[in-house]
C-alpha cells in the first residue's frame, strides 16, 4: 500500500464565494472551472481543474482563511502572473528563501495564503 497522488486539495471560503472565486481562480490563474457533482452542488463552492489535479472551493461556516498552510502550484509564466495579481490589487510577495526556486506568495480573495512557483 502507497499513497499514489495527490486528487484534489480542497480550500475554504465564505457563503457566496463563487463569483470571486471564478475571477481569482478561472481568470487571474487561468484554471479550468469544472462541474460540482450534482449531489453536492447545493453545498456552494466550486471546483476548478490546476493540471492533473483538482481545486475545490467549499464553503465553510463560520469561515476561517489558512494564513500559514497553503497549496504551492507550479505556473508557467510566473511573471505574466504576477503582473495579472498586481493589475487586479492583490499584493503578490516575491520570496527567494529557497536557492534557485522563483516564486511568490500571495492571498486569494478570502484570505488564503497561495504559494506560486516557476516551473523549471
Amino acid at each position: 500500500m502507497s499513497v499514489l497522488g495527490f486528487d484534489h486539495l480542497q480550500l475554504a471560503a465564505p457563503r457566496g464565494c463563487e463569483e470571486a472565486a471564478r475571477a481569482f481562480y478561472g481568470g487571474l490563474l487561468a484554471m479550468q472551472e469544472l462541474p460540482k457533482p450534482a449531489a453536492i452542488r447545493g453545498r456552494g463552492g466550486v471546483w476548478f481543474r490546476a493540471g492533473a489535479q483538482e481545486l475545490h472551493i467549499g464553503v465553510e461556516e463560520p469561515f476561517s482563511p489558512a494564513r500559514k498552510a497553503h497549496p504551492g502550484f507550479v505556473v508557467s509564466d510566473l511573471d505574466v502572473i504576477r503582473a495579472r495579481l498586481l493589475e487586479a490589487g492583490h499584493e503578490p510577495e516575491d520570496n527567494a528563501a529557497i536557492e534557485g526556486v522563483r516564486r511568490l506568495f500571495v492571498h486569494d480573495p478570502f484570505g488564503n495564503r497561495l504559494e506560486l512557483r516557476q516551473s523549471s
